[in-house]
């Protein structure tokens, strides 16, 4: 680690603790005691407001209620966050103007020199989502849905919610726990613990109208939530053995629910396991494209008779195209 990223590195490490001592510092960044001493002075010299206290256990702790130096990013830490930025463009993310601002505050602390090397990045990355036409990283073209924000105010108080829901041009009402929400296919969506049916369930969050706290008069813990779920689960019925290119494929899209159980220390190898809703047209479809995805790196363990002749079907389908 070069000096300048090491003295940054030591004052967040610093800044996060009540107080430490020159053999933490010494350990924590494999360093020796007279360099801890003199990254400790350098970083006093900084501003930052350090107090020795003398004895055996003394050591060092920063002032409470005083202004602390400016934070610093070195040339790749400004690219890892700019790049970021970039690869998150059309991907419908919440809070996408504080994003925006961010980009600009960041653009407006560092140096010519890195801005320059920034706008070649944004003329030459391209991610998925990007118009190479125009790859203006500050541009607010790929706004989420309205409510989205609401909804993670809400969870970060309290996951017991009570949301309002459009289904099939009917409102319906449902208090939930909500367990995750999480972004799928370019669609957000709710995975939530229905407080009345006691049972799981997805809404999608573009069908959200409003989304209040709901706080239940008999409020199950989660741990009991989790409980009853567990009681619930249903059994896997698909279990395929992947190799090392089906696992590239898979790290580029899964369906939330298809866990993957590696069997080498390399991670080229592995065991998936999930259940599949034979029954859901939908999803037995989407199941069906999704193998095609993976390729010929499979091994079929187990599996549904509906997903084998889908499968089939399909192949035998491309196959007539082909020769056709």
């Amino acid at each position: 680690m070069k000096k300048v990223e090491r003295i940054n590195t030591i004052m967040r490490y610093i800044n996060n603790r009540s107080q430490f001592t020159i053999s933490e510092i010494m350990r924590e960044f494999h360093i020796s005691r007279s360099t801890a001493v003199r990254d400790i002075r350098e970083i006093e010299a900084l501003g930052m407001p350090l107090v020795a206290e003398v004895g055996r256990d003394g050591g060092y702790f920063v002032m409470h209620n005083s202004l602390l130096p400016d934070v610093r990013f070195t040339d790749n830490e400004v690219k890892a966050l700019f790049i970021a930025f970039m690869a998150t463009r059309n991907a419908q993310l919440p809070y996408l103007k504080s994003r925006q601002s961010l980009a600009e505050k960041l653009l407006g602390l560092i140096s010519t020199n890195q801005q320059d090397d920034l706008v070649l990045l944004n003329q030459i990355l391209l991610f998925e989502g990007t118009n190479p036409n125009n790859p203006d990283l500050l541009e607010l073209s790929d706004l989420p849905h309205p409510m989205l924000e609401k909804l993670i105010q809400n969870l970060l108080m309290d996951n017991f919610m009570l949301i309002t829901i459009e289904e099939e041009k009917e409102t319906k009402s449902y208090p939930i726990y909500l367990l995750h929400l999480y972004h799928e296919k370019s669609l957000w969506l709710m995975e939530g613990f229905d407080l009345e049916k006691e049972k799981k369930k997805i809404f999608p969050v573009d069908g959200l109208i409003d989304v209040q706290p709901h706080p239940p008069k008999k409020k199950l813990s989660r741990k009991k939530i989790l409980e009853k779920l567990s009681k619930q689960e249903e059994e896997i019925n698909l279990v395929l053995e992947l190799g090392p290119k089906a696992i590239a494929q898979y790290k580029k899209y899964h369906p939330l629910k298809a866990s993957i159980s590696y069997t080498n220390p390399y991670q080229a190898t592995g065991i998936l396991k999930t259940l599949v809703h034979v029954n859901q047209p939908e999803e037995l479809t989407e199941i069906i494209n999704w193998l095609l995805f993976l390729g010929g790196d499979i091994k079929v363990r187990e599996a549904p008779e509906e997903v084998l002749k889908g499968f089939q079907e399909r192949l035998n389908s491309f196959r007539a195209q082909w020769s056709g």
